[in-house]
């Protein structure tokens, strides 16, 4: 898909350069995500390098997965003559909708390499509703 950028004669428009800022932000707001189907249920991969385990909330309630968190990042370099010190910081949030066969009391997390691994397994009629927060295992 071409963008097309709109000018008033010679002079470009004043949002132009914040156009490719606003895309990696929405990236660092929207982590990668990969989901798949197996025989005992779903898994959702997202990638979310830096970001410690404590950091992280995932939940599940009425249906739907919420991956929630932070990352912090802050970096400091020194030399004779140079000083260099670089902070970041952002939350992000992504949901995905369960299937109705998905058991949200059968949700668990996973953090391995940047990875946050989610599993959820196929449900059982005799299981109840209900926000469920899920905790999250190293490795």
């Amino acid at each position: 898909m071409v963008e097309k950028t709109h000018t008033t004669g010679l002079w470009p428009s004043l949002y132009d350069p914040f156009r490719s800022v606003g895309a990696r932000v929405a990236d660092w707001f929207a982590p990668a995500s990969e989901a798949s189907v197996r025989d005992e249920g779903y898994r959702i991969a997202l990638e979310l390098p830096g970001v410690a385990e404590k950091d992280i909330s995932v939940t599940v309630e009425d249906g739907v997965l919420t991956v929630k968190g932070e990352k912090r990042s802050e970096s400091e370099q020194s030399g004779d003559s140079w000083y260099f010190s670089e902070r970041q910081y952002g939350s992000f949030s992504r949901s995905f909708r369960l299937p109705p066969e998905a058991d949200p009391g059968l949700v668990s997390a996973a953090l391995k390499d940047g990875v946050l691994t989610l599993s959820v397994g196929r449900k059982d009629p005799t299981r109840g509703r209900g926000a469920t927060e899920i905790p999250i295992s190293s490795g």
